[in-house]
């Protein structure tokens, strides 16, 4: 089985605008977790900034990091002109620079699946780590149900969970870890499900092919 691979995106070649927005279960989060006195944010895979700058807006302490030095970049660029104070830098989510305990809650928006299996472990035990005990990730993962999983190309698996990725520019050669759901249960087995997972199904332009993803929302037990 390969080892801890992970790739950035290539923002750069980005024309789709809706990675400047928000998903809609922002508004949900900033409630639920202001309810629960929240305040230290930690958007793991930032991107170009969008949830980053939303959650700063909505008074949250948030820290900012992604693999992609460009889109780290356009967040601090994006910041200034919000005039928001926002903490952010390039970093490996197999190897976060931040002691035990530092966040509060934290949102994983179709990140953590950008490596093979070995990596995806490593990276929820991070995870697992920089999150307070109690505190809750609101995280998106890829469905083996996705087209793209059914109809994988055997030159392009890297292990069982996961194949190289190459139609997209932005996504050129980046790994992606596909899980059912009782792979879900298995690796999550020492959270506790706040939401229980939802399959959520996006299709392809007007064709019958459509991109699945699990959205959940856990809680990080204590010992």
């Amino acid at each position: 089985m390969s080892k801890h691979i992970t790739k950035e995106w290539d923002w750069s070649k980005n024309r789709d605008n809706r990675w400047l927005v928000p998903c809609t279960d922002s508004a949900y989060l900033v409630e639920r977790w202001k309810g629960k006195d929240y305040k230290s944010l930690l958007d793991l895979g930032c991107g170009l900034g969008r949830h980053s700058i939303y959650m700063a807006s909505q008074g949250f302490d948030v820290t900012a990091v992604d693999l992609s030095e460009y889109g780290i970049n356009n967040l601090k660029e994006w910041a200034k002109k919000e005039k928001l104070d926002i903490k952010s830098c390039v970093s490996n989510m197999l190897s976060l620079p931040f002691e035990d305990n530092s966040f509060d809650c934290m949102i994983a928006y179709n990140v953590i699946y950008h490596t093979d299996t070995n990596g995806f472990i490593a990276t929820l035990n991070e995870i697992k780590r920089v999150l307070k005990p109690e505190g809750e990730l609101y995280i998106t993962l890829i469905s083996k149900n996705t087209y793209s999983y059914i109809y994988s190309k055997e030159e392009k698996r890297i292990d069982e969970n996961t194949y190289m990725r190459d139609e997209d520019d932005t996504e050129k050669d980046v790994p992606h870890f596909y899980v059912n759901h009782k792979d879900i249960q298995k690796f999550f087995a020492g959270w506790e499900f706040e939401l229980k997972p939802v399959e959520i199904a996006e299709y392809k332009d007007d064709t019958d092919f459509s991109s699945k993803h699990w959205v959940m929302l856990v809680r990080n037990k204590k010992e």
